[in-house]
């Protein structure tokens, strides 16, 4: 009796995927004490501050060699 199959459930594999209600972004303040601090030592003006935080001038090339 070759041609029977086992009558168990299959099962899933791997992980669910999170709801995206789980998933909360708390919105960041780019303008607080901490966040001044780490840009004070990483930035070495007002645009490279910015271009950090994520606000790129208009047209300007975008980064090259960075990930």
């Amino acid at each position: 009796q070759a041609g029977k199959r086992s009558k168990k459930p299959k099962r899933g594999k791997g992980k669910k995927p999170k709801k995206a209600a789980e998933q909360v972004e708390k919105e960041v303040d780019i303008l607080s004490p901490s966040a001044m601090l780490n840009a004070y030592y990483v930035c070495h003006n007002a645009a490279a501050v910015l271009e950090l935080r994520g606000f790129r001038w208009p047209g300007c090339p975008g980064a090259k060699g960075r990930k």
